[in-house]
């Protein structure tokens, strides 16, 4: 794959999760959408913390990945990650994208009728990573449903901007550290 394959599936995160977030919220919220996006705190903070926890979540999952037993998981990722040649600028983008895009939907409208715990678990099982058949995936999957549910806590006390940039941080890191790797 080129990397232009990927600015389509990016944009289809982007577009499609608020979309079905928009729908679902219409149904089951007595509040506007755009409430959604109200800081529990203040924005800048909201982006310091998500910066920060971010950065720190990526940098443990890659130490996870990293490990000499879970070679065979890092060269999976890496092998998908390099078919669609990305530089920084789409790192960026793409990371953006999914942030934005799946916490509205997984955080913003599905955590606060499902909990913190079953809408971690349904993310990171969607992403593939709670994998029965591949023990080694589902130690890295335990460790980011862990994560996830923090980033949950994290939107819960702080605001959905949190997660959204905690989200993408981690993906930053994973794509950029997945992309440099040999």
């Amino acid at each position: 794959m080129k990397k232009n394959s990927i600015i389509p599936l990016a944009i289809g995160t982007l577009v499609g999760f608020p979309s079905l977030a928009f729908v679902i919220h219409y149904f089951l919220f007595d509040t506007t959408f755009i409430l959604l996006f109200v800081s529990r705190t203040n924005l800048v903070l909201e982006l310091i913390i998500g910066t920060i926890s971010g950065v720190g979540f990526g940098y443990l999952a890659w130490l996870i990945i990293s490990m000499p037993f879970m070679k065979s998981v890092l060269h999976k990722y890496k092998n998908l990650i390099n078919t669609f040649e990305l530089d920084v600028s789409l790192i960026f983008f793409v990371s953006f994208c999914a942030g934005f895009g799946e916490e509205i939907l997984f955080r913003g409208v599905l955590q606060p009728h499902l909990g913190v715990w079953l809408t971690a678990i349904i993310f990171v099982a969607i992403h593939g990573y709670l994998n029965p058949k591949n023990w080694k995936i589902s130690v890295y999957g335990i460790y980011l449903t862990i994560v996830i549910g923090i980033v949950g806590y994290l939107s819960q006390n702080f605001g959905l901007i949190t997660a959204i940039i905690s989200h993408m941080m981690i993906d930053v890191i994973l794509f950029y550290k997945l992309k440099e790797t040999n």
